[in-house]
């Protein structure tokens, strides 16, 4: 189990928001934190701590009136700590090397790929063509809808056919370098994890899973762990405090370090 951080960026700051309560409309998210520093801040940390493979998520679509200015903020960051850090959020086939070149080691994507409901493989051929399986995350963030987990997309707003799978990760893996996976419902509340979700991803061994949504607390961490069978790399949010939860940074380095 590796730590991986995080940058949530939206209407140009960084935040921790409820997961599920993002919309485009008005720009919308139900906040838990509205940080009073930028995202260079933020990556300068991360960096002077030597954690890599952490994720910057742009939440405004392209052509919010907000996207810009997230984009300021992701640039401050990846020149800040250049192949330390992901990003993801509106990610496709013509601006993802452009990203790459700002300084990120990879593009997360789910909306452009898991479209209409499905998954579109010519669109997944064509980013894999455009920045090489090496340098993609695929997003299998999801939802439970009749004790199933679902890829959601479109800000999570929106549920497609594809249930996560250990045959679905088996078929996307051949594409990616890792995969990403909130656990939508829980994400930002710091209740808990997903259980189920994290024991069926813990009894997958390929490639690297970064799990994030539900940790609160140090209990948590080592359910994930165990359930995980210390496969799943965690993320945290809302409950760090960073932003502006109870469990103290540093504490979660030591705590993982050591289970490691």
């Amino acid at each position: 189990m590796k730590f991986r951080p995080c940058i949530d960026i939206h209407n140009g700051k960084v935040k921790q928001i409820v997961g599920g309560s993002l919309a485009d409309q008005n720009n919308h998210a139900e906040e838990n934190f509205v940080s009073e520093q930028d995202a260079g801040f933020y990556a300068r940390l991360y960096r002077d701590s030597g954690i890599q493979g952490g994720h910057i998520i742009l939440l405004n679509p392209e052509g919010s009136e907000y996207y810009e200015a997230d984009v300021e903020q992701a640039k401050l960051a990846l020149a800040e700590y250049p192949g330390g850090l992901q990003i993801g959020g509106g990610m496709n086939a013509d601006n993802a090397k452009a990203f790459l070149d700002m300084g990120a080691s990879h593009i997360i994507v789910t909306s452009y790929v898991f479209k209409d409901g499905k998954i579109h493989y010519d669109r997944l051929q064509k980013m894999v063509d455009a920045i090489g399986k090496e340098h993609l995350v695929l997003d299998l963030s999801c939802r439970k809808k009749e004790d199933r987990y679902f890829i959601v997309t479109d800000r999570w707003q929106k549920f497609t056919e594809e249930e996560v799978t250990i045959e679905l990760m088996e078929q996307l893996a051949v594409y990616c370098d890792e995969f990403l996976i909130h656990a939508v419902d829980a994400e930002g509340k710091a209740k808990g994890i997903e259980a189920p979700l994290a024991t069926m991803l813990g009894n997958w061994s390929g490639i690297p899973i970064t799990y994030a949504g539900g940790v609160g607390c140090f209990e948590d961490l080592k359910q994930l762990k165990e359930l995980g069978h210390s496969r799943l790399d965690v993320t945290i949010g809302s409950a760090l405090d960073l932003f502006g939860g109870t469990m103290v940074y540093e504490e979660v380095l030591d705590y993982i370090s050591k289970s490691s």
